[in-house]
């Protein structure tokens, strides 16, 4: 019976944070992954959990959820990518995506040399998670702690440093990015601006906390859930042609080009909300790990971890400048790539915001999504790379 309830906790929890971001706009801006780490991390302090229910089963009904849920959200995320789409950006924003990318990748591996040594197998694994966090978002991190193997206490660990540096990423951006970063870089230039386009994005955001529940979508996205269950099939049929060891690495890729297959067809693509009920099992993922952290993780900060979380999370930033100045690379294109691959797509309208240049938004959603996209992959090739250095 208690385990019915704490996977009922870890499912209705989202609907509240995903309601105080739709209800208050401060809220929007801190971040709905932020808002249920934070509530899963107070539940969890508050010793509730483990009073009721004991520590053990607490520990294996967590795990269970967060193991189910990654694999769920990351085909109905990837459902509307429009792949044709992506060579259609415009020249500075695929320079910028792909030197976003690079930068993500170079700092990761130098601070893997920087604070690797002691344990290089620690630091390949979340290395790798951290490509996969900046490049794409939550969901490709939790792939990558799957494919390497990184522990529970690993990745909640890096969360909590991350969302700490993390705040410090978005005071710098949002409030100093602009004055900074078109001190060096050239000025944007605009074009024909498409209003519509943009007027969709600003609803599609509105209504996606009740979106997901009206009648009119609950047929799509009941198909768009058969859809993603085949494909999770699929992907567990092509994992018995390799090694047991292997299996999540197989099953994880698996499902994410399968997934980007059938969002080749327009009809998938076409479903609504499958983007947003995949930040709502990611925010799920988000509350079932938060609430399994013990006090133990707050008074025994690993200080050396810090840094590292600090380098990799500032630094991808830095070197991102540097890579655009070498480009000729504008100053807003710069900024919007990079807080659509660090953060998310959900950030670009507020960092346009910021510039007052609304013509950044579509082009910066797109580059969030292809990051979404290529995030697994990226990551996962830094862990095979680092694997073979030691």
């Amino acid at each position: 019976m208690f385990s019915f309830l704490l996977v009922a906790y870890c499912l209705l929890t989202p609907l509240l944070v995903l309601w105080l971001t739709y209800k208050y706009s401060f809220m929007a801006k801190l971040g709905s992954v932020v808002i249920a780490y934070t509530l899963g991390c107070l539940v969890a302090l508050s010793g509730v959990l483990p009073a009721l229910g004991g520590t053990e089963q607490v520990k294996q009904t967590l795990l269970a959820v967060s193991s189910a849920s990654v694999p769920l959200a990351i085909p109905l995320m990837l459902f509307s990518s429009d792949v044709r789409s992506w060579k259609q950006l415009a020249p500075n924003f695929t320079k910028s995506l792909f030197s976003g990318l690079l930068a993500c990748v170079l700092v990761a591996v130098a601070g893997f040399y920087l604070f690797g040594s002691s344990n290089p197998q620690h630091y390949a694994g979340v290395s790798a998670m951290f490509v996969g966090l900046y490049t794409g978002g939550t969901a490709n991190m939790a792939t990558i702690k799957e494919v390497a193997g990184v522990d529970n206490d690993t990745f909640l660990q890096a969360q909590i440093y991350q969302i700490l540096v993390g705040a410090i990423y978005l005071l710098v951006v949002i409030v100093a990015g602009k004055f900074i970063v078109r001190a060096v870089l050239p000025k944007f230039k605009p074009a024909e601006q498409s209003d519509a386009e943009d007027m969709e994005v600003r609803e599609e955001e509105k209504e996606l906390f009740f979106g997901l529940f009206t009648k009119k979508n609950s047929k799509p996205l009941l198909g768009a859930l058969a859809l993603t269950l085949v494909i999770l099939g699929l992907g567990y049929l092509v994992t018995l042609l390799f090694p047991k060891e292997s299996f999540m690495a197989v099953f994880m890729l698996s499902i994410s080009f399968m997934a980007i297959l059938a969002s080749l067809d327009k009809r998938v693509r076409a479903l609504p909300h499958t983007f947003d009920a995949g930040v709502y099992l990611i925010l799920v993922f988000s509350v079932a790990v938060a609430s399994s952290v013990g006090e133990d993780m707050f008074n025994n900060l690993d200080f050396d971890f810090f840094l590292f979380v600090l380098f990799v999370t500032l630094g991808p930033f830095v070197m991102h400048i540097l890579l655009n100045i070498l480009l000729r690379v504008d100053a807003d294109t710069t900024l919007v790539s990079s807080i659509a691959l660090v953060t998310s797509p959900a950030f670009v309208p507020v960092m346009a915001g910021t510039l007052k240049n609304r013509e950044v938004v579509g082009p910066g959603i797109t580059v969030g999504l292809i990051g979404y996209a290529v995030g697994t992959y990226l990551g996962y090739l830094v862990y095979l790379l680092l694997q073979s250095l030691f």
